[in-house]
């Protein structure tokens, strides 16, 4: 699947979602796009889905007959993404054409004392 991460999203986590062809934003030069510039140009390149840790697009754009997907990530911190990629795996696995799918990750507890 071809993958476009938005620029808040660390480009690491690429590494964890093999399969999958994944380009950031910033490595396009298109991290100062308003949201609907970066829709409209992701599906004009061929991207099958974005993800961006704004949760304010499902909002802001209308997804009805895009050909692309949005996935939100509840988290942005690589601390977290890194533990439970799977969370991420499985969203792009079940991505759609103009589906939106929010991500949620569990915090892990701190222990007493540290």
């Amino acid at each position: 699947m071809r993958v476009l991460f938005d620029h808040n999203i660390p480009k690491k986590l690429r590494s964890l979602l093999p399969g999958h062809s994944v380009i950031t934003s910033r490595e396009l030069r298109w991290n100062e796009l308003t949201n609907g510039e970066l829709l409209a140009a992701a599906e004009a390149n061929g991207f099958e889905v974005l993800v961006t840790g704004d949760k304010n697009l499902k909002y802001q754009q209308n997804l009805k007959g895009r050909k692309l997907a949005l996935i939100v990530l509840g988290e942005t911190d690589w601390n977290i993404l890194k533990e439970q990629p799977e969370a991420v795996a499985a969203a792009l696995e079940n991505a759609t054409p103009g589906s939106f799918r929010e991500v949620l990750f569990q915090r892990r507890q701190r222990r007493p004392g540290f």
